[in-house]
């Protein structure tokens, strides 16, 4: 522990010693007084801590005072919500499916919206976005205004990978670009590191049009230890979508985003509207990391000072009916 004001340390010391000191002295006096007064002094050991307990509790809340003054400080170690979640848009046409009002993707970006705002600046957020292919559309920051504009910009098109969206999310994690070995070689899964305060949330209707393959990328993520949660968005009686002149029909593939999410330790969370998905998010099981910080104990002690004062001051009371 450390003060701002050290000079004040010797000063509760000496004014607490000399408050004793003071204090002794008079219960002497006293004690001397009875004596040539020819009154017995003697009490038993329960009067003893009756007359002496509140005075004691006194002392040592103005010496807390004192100390108080001298802004005592500590570092301490203080639990936050910290680490990386890369937020993982799928913006495939069938995105743009009504059977989540006002559309899949347009209630995925409210709710991610909302998940973004509520999170302290010790939790980097990053955005990618993914169609038959996966784009960084914002790289994980403490900028969360910046977060939010890029979930704004998002907009629906081409088909679905859901490989390419974990690939490009643990690229966006590690800082290097992040591919798949070629299955038809022996070559071993590249070494990513190990990430566990991160995390990836992969929102999407499941419909995987293209490689590569998504489990495969999945059990990556998971050899570096960044956890995948996938929001499935959509109904399984799906909708109809009209694509340059087109009707096609989508709907919601729960099995395979269930598949992606334990092949990495996640979990699969479905939502049949905002609301739902916003309640997903806030049910994600963010890291809880301790940081040593130094902290003011300047409140703490006089808090301590304010109850001892109350406690002297209410025994007096009750058993002497008066206070000094």
């Amino acid at each position: 522990m450390t003060f701002q004001h050290p000079v004040m340390v010797a000063v509760a010391v000496a004014a607490g010693l000399g408050l004793l000191a003071a204090y002794r002295w008079l219960q002497q006096q006293r004690v001397r007084a009875l004596a040539a007064a020819g009154l017995a002094t003697a009490g038993t050991r329960g009067a003893g801590l009756r007359r002496h307990l509140p005075p004691m509790l006194f002392l040592a809340a103005l010496t807390l005072l004192l100390l108080a003054a001298g802004r005592p400080q500590a570092t301490i170690a203080v639990p936050r919500v910290a680490g990386t979640v890369i937020l993982a848009f799928d913006v495939s046409n069938s995105m743009a499916a009504t059977d989540v009002a006002p559309s899949r993707l347009a209630a995925a970006q409210s709710a991610a919206i909302g998940f973004v705002e509520r999170q302290p600046d010790t939790v980097d957020i990053g955005v990618v976005a993914f169609d038959d292919g996966a784009l960084t559309t914002q790289l994980p920051t403490d900028d969360h205004q910046g977060t939010i504009a890029a979930i704004n910009r998002l907009r629906v098109s081409g088909g679905t990978s859901l490989g390419q969206a974990i690939l490009a999310s643990l690229s966006a994690i590690t800082g290097k670009t992040v591919t798949l070995p070629d299955p038809s070689s022996n070559d071993p899964p590249p070494d990513l590191g190990y990430w566990r305060s991160a995390m990836i949330v992969l929102i999407s209707d499941g419909e995987d049009t293209g490689g590569p393959d998504a489990v495969a990328a999945a059990e990556l993520a998971a050899n570096a230890g960044v956890r995948i949660e996938t929001i499935g968005v959509g109904t399984a009686g799906g909708a109809t979508i009209e694509v340059d002149g087109y009707q096609m029909a989508t709907a919601l593939n729960e099995e395979l985003l269930t598949e992606v999410a334990q092949a990495s330790a996640g979990s699969y969370h479905h939502a049949g509207d905002a609301d739902g998905i916003g309640d997903i998010y806030d049910a994600l099981d963010l890291r809880i990391t301790t940081k040593r910080e130094l902290t003011e104990l300047t409140g703490a002690a006089v808090a301590v000072a304010v109850l001892l004062l109350t406690a002297g001051g209410l025994l007096m009371i009750n058993w002497f009916g008066r206070i000094l």
